[in-house]
């Protein structure tokens, strides 16, 4: 199992940026970012793997970046131009199972067998 913990969530005006930090405890095939808003189903926001392979959610494309330290096993998300609808718990995920993933399973929810407690991010405009 791996644990994670994320941390840089936080309150920001429309169009501002947050950059959110997930620590691993070790490696993985994966990791991802998820998030869900209040009344709606979690949705993948974008993932990597190990060799630096990304994958973004077209609601996010442009204007979100996905990375990554291996040395230090942390995944980040930064976040610019960020709007009222980015408003949710996001939620840091990793995959130890499959080792290739289509680009739209990398971002469901069901190729991820660990996750974080999530970090809040609330835009107001």
């Amino acid at each position: 199992q791996v644990q994670l913990e994320e941390s840089g969530g936080g309150s920001v005006q429309s169009g501002g940026t947050l950059r959110l930090s997930c620590v691993a405890s070790r490696w993985y095939y994966y990791m991802a970012w998820f998030r869900q808003a209040p009344g709606k189903e979690r949705e993948g926001v974008a993932s990597i793997t190990r060799a630096g392979t990304t994958d973004y959610a077209d609601s996010v494309k442009g204007r979100f970046t996905i990375s990554q330290d291996n040395a230090k096993n942390t995944l980040y998300l930064q976040m610019n131009g960020l709007k009222t609808e980015d408003t949710a718990m996001y939620y840091c995920a990793a995959n130890r199972v499959w080792p290739r993933l289509s680009t739209a399973a990398a971002l469901s929810q069901e190729n991820y067998q660990d996750w974080g407690q999530g970090t809040q991010v609330t835009v107001s405009s």
